[in-house]
């Protein structure tokens, strides 16, 4: 029984290892994503960024103030071009960077597509002049940067998508409806706008009813004028040019609503943009790539729409 357990043992610490090896072999590097100073900001040296670490792990960020990409490459064997953005949720407030980003980027370099974590800024009074511009500035920098740099990580510029959970994937809304702002000085000359979206749990509304209070709060303020709430509710931005998008949402979502994926796809319907929409029975919010709920397929059907518009090749 002593030697059972030791080789069980054994077994458990090189599973573990070996996963852990091959998660982190995907993570190629991180760049800043605003080389030449971050704009809309303020000096605040009060204001300091913060993360949460589990063993090592950094599993959560809090006050962002240096942007940046984490980078997950795909092996060659494997690469097909395509890029995705993905922005982690946490209501504005904070960043689930691991279970919204890592994991999700580690995941896609399995499918052949090169992952860019977006560690973006919170909207925040501190450290910003105009907070409610903050996020949209650092995706669209992000998204011109995969573009900027796609011979380098070969990538097929018209295969760049953006991808979000919760309050991430209002932001990736907003990017998918909003590429055309000019919210800071670009030089680049390159389109900010993504060739796909894929919107998982996502808040997309900041109208009174539907939203998630603590992420309008953080990104609008706690007296947001009318305006503002229309201009940033995704399900009124959507015109025929939007990127077609992939939406995945559990009906027992209490935090977020489940309309927030329903109105914006009945809005993409009406505007004859394609997208493919996955409602589950159960969930609940935050499942990540999955717990144990009828949520937990929607990576498997994620993959087949991306085979379906070969941005993923078998």
């Amino acid at each position: 029984m002593k030697n059972y357990k030791s080789v069980y043992s054994v077994f458990v610490w090189v599973f573990g290892f070996s996963f852990v090896s091959m998660n982190s072999l995907h993570a190629q590097k991180e760049v800043k994503l605003w080389e030449n100073g971050v704009p809309n900001s303020k000096t605040d040296a009060a204001y300091q960024e913060v993360q949460h670490a589990d063993n090592g792990q950094v599993y959560g960020v809090d006050k962002v103030t240096d942007p940046t990409l984490t980078i997950y490459e795909p092996e060659a064997v494997k690469a097909n071009g395509t890029a995705v953005v993905i922005c982690p949720g946490g209501g504005y407030g904070h960043l689930a960077i691991d279970k919204e980003g890592y994991k999700l980027a580690a995941w896609f370099a399995e499918q052949g597509v090169t992952g860019f974590v977006l560690k973006y800024r919170l909207p925040s009074d501190a450290i910003m002049e105009d907070k409610s511009i903050g996020p949209l500035q650092d995706v669209q920098r992000a998204i011109r940067y995969v573009r900027e740099q796609a011979s380098s990580y070969g990538i097929d510029t018209s295969k760049v998508g953006i991808m979000g959970f919760s309050a991430g994937g209002h932001l990736a809304s907003t990017a998918a409806t909003h590429y055309a702002d000019k919210v800071y000085d670009a030089t680049e000359g390159i389109s900010a706008k993504p060739d796909f979206s894929v919107l998982i749990y996502p808040v997309i509304s900041m109208q009174n009813g539907i939203t998630h209070q603590g992420s309008k709060d953080n990104l609008l303020g706690k007296k947001a004028s009318r305006g503002a709430a229309y201009a940033y509710s995704g399900e009124y931005q959507v015109t025929p040019e939007t990127p077609m998008a992939f939406l995945a949402h559990a009906t027992d979502d209490y935090a977020v609503p489940v309309e927030n994926s329903i109105n914006y796809y009945l809005a993409l319907k009406d505007a004859g943009v394609p997208a493919e929409m996955h409602l589950y029975e159960d969930g609940g919010h935050g499942f990540g790539m999955g717990r144990t709920h009828t949520a937990d397929s929607w990576p498997a059907a994620l993959s087949l729409w991306m085979k379906k518009h070969d941005l993923i090749t078998e």
